[in-house]
């Protein structure tokens, strides 16, 4: 299973919002680039970027934070955040980026992510945001009555080649993940997805490799991260391979039955 740092961009910063809240954010370095660049030295093969101003603007705004990033490292990056046109869209892979994250404009212009997904097949994820199994929007600043598992089955049935899921109740909260809302999405659709909002350590990234083989291949950490709950090597040796290694003690290995 893949461990995937995020680098959550505000004013061109490295910061961490605290369950999506623009008003509680924490700035970790003023040098993104040298973060991402941390990142792969420790065994990340690939990073989650994210443009906080672009996703309450509609637009990207940390263009050049971006771009600085993905001409740092080695591996893929996949960008999210504001992305509500194909102009947009296209911008970034033309700078190198492999994935774009498409979120408000899956509730508001499903068309949209249908062109795309068939403009750039395979390079088009959808990120779902839900706050109480309920799709948000805008930054995080709206909520929709559209529920998460119907949205991602449409979008795989538009085209999406993965979905990731953030529960904004624990983004940031180093709280744990929503094992329960993971296995539902699991269920009901069959492309791979993407796990992100609370996982707080190396016990959290093993009970998400439970999902692997019901379709959750990648975790993203954030938070945990930044503070140390969370060793980047010390992840990708746990669940990096797939394989149940390092198994932290009195972790309750009957998960995985």
């Amino acid at each position: 299973m893949e461990v995937i740092p995020a680098i959550d961009l505000l004013e061109g910063r490295c910061v961490r919002l605290y369950q999506g809240d623009y008003a509680q954010s924490q700035v970790f370095s003023e040098n993104p680039a040298e973060i991402a660049q941390q990142w792969v030295e420790q065994g990340a093969t690939r990073l989650h970027l994210v443009d906080l101003d672009g996703a309450k603007a509609g637009k990207i705004v940390n263009l050049a934070a971006i771009e600085t990033i993905v001409q740092a490292i080695s591996v893929p990056v996949e960008v999210g955040g504001g992305l509500r046109t194909r102009e947009s869209v296209e911008q970034l892979f033309n700078l190198g980026v492999e994935w774009a994250i498409l979120g408000t404009v899956a509730v508001e212009q499903p068309h949209l992510v249908q062109e795309l997904c068939q403009a750039f097949p395979g390079k088009i994820i959808v990120g779902i945001d839900a706050r109480n199994g309920k799709v948000a929007t805008r930054g995080w600043l709206e909520t929709s009555e559209v529920l998460a598992t119907q949205l991602a089955v449409q979008m795989q049935e538009l085209g999406a080649a993965a979905i990731i899921y953030t529960d904004i109740h624990r983004d940031g909260t180093l709280s744990g993940p929503n094992m329960e809302a993971l296995q539902e999405l699991a269920t009901a659709i069959n492309i791979p997805i993407i796990a992100s909002g609370g996982v707080s350590s190396v016990t959290d990234l093993l009970s998400l490799l439970a999902l692997e083989n019901r379709g959750v291949t990648g975790a993203i950490v954030g938070r945990a991260l930044y503070t140390g709950d969370i060793s980047m090597r010390e992840a990708v040796r746990a669940v990096g391979s797939g394989r149940i290694q390092d198994i932290p003690p009195n972790f309750d290995t009957s998960t995985f039955a």
